[in-house]
């Protein structure tokens, strides 16, 4: 058995290296999809490797964008990685072993070890944070969400044992240039689901957040980077409610 990947990356200069790099032994063919409204070097490091696939494309979003990378992908079985996100040795090799295996699943998630403002938060409710990424792809298709697209899989999904390193946010700066972006998308995606929202979704839903991460989730554990993450997630949320009770007012006003 052979292993394809798919990425997607815009203005990943910093990450794209490190994650084309952690799949070379074990991953047989690498599709890269570069958004092309894309400024900085992307495209010439991608360039650089001289045995990976990668093509310019406009954006569709994220859903359809990685659909359209499987489709490009000759073999069954599929990685989704992101371009920030990187394959560690130890699951370099599971993966490898994966290969010479009869799965007996459509689909396997992965335990996912993530890095904020250079910590790895070992608490909060994020690790071991499994993700599904590794599906056959005959079997298993994307769901259509505009942000946190998952994969839709027709029965149970197995568990692959070591981590998918991921290196979030670097700097605060990094986290807010994403932040006004993503919480539209969510936004949008909880209006299109006809969603309500009051004024206790707006008061209740971040404080829970934060208390529940710090607390319940031993955040503060993970010192300053804890009570940052739990402070920046409840801001996320707030503004999420916040986005979607603009856009239910706006219908209202027509």
């Amino acid at each position: 058995m052979k292993l394809s990947s798919i990425i997607i990356a815009k203005n990943e200069e910093a990450n794209i290296k490190r994650c084309l790099e952690s799949q070379t032994g074990c991953i047989d063919e690498i599709i890269v999809l570069i958004d092309s409204t894309s400024t900085d070097k992307t495209v010439e490091i991608v360039k650089s490797f001289s045995k990976i696939k990668f093509e310019v494309v406009t954006w569709q979003g994220y859903s359809k964008t990685k659909q359209y990378g499987i489709s490009l992908t000759s073999n069954d079985w599929v990685l989704w990685i992101d371009a920030d996100e990187a394959v560690t040795p130890a699951l370099s090799k599971e993966l490898s072993e994966f290969k010479n295996s009869a799965p007996g699943y459509d689909a396997y998630s992965l335990p996912r070890k993530a890095y904020f403002l250079g910590r790895w938060i070992k608490h909060s409710g994020w690790y071991p944070g499994r993700v599904t990424r590794l599906f056959n792809k005959s079997k298993v298709i994307f769901s259509d969400n505009n942000v946190h697209e998952g994969l839709l899989v027709n029965g149970a999904t197995g568990k692959l044992k070591y981590d998918l390193d991921h290196y979030t946010d670097p700097s605060i700066k990094h986290y807010f240039e994403k932040f006004n972006n993503y919480t539209s998308l969510a936004a949008e995606e909880l209006f299109k689901e006809g969603k309500n929202v009051s004024m206790m979704d707006i008061l209740l839903r971040p404080f829970f957040i934060f208390f529940k991460m710090y607390f319940l989730k031993n955040g503060f554990l993970d010192g300053t980077e804890g009570f940052i993450l739990a402070i920046f997630s409840s801001a996320y949320v707030f503004t999420k409610y916040c986005k979607l009770w603009e856009l239910k007012n706006r219908i209202n006003e027509k």
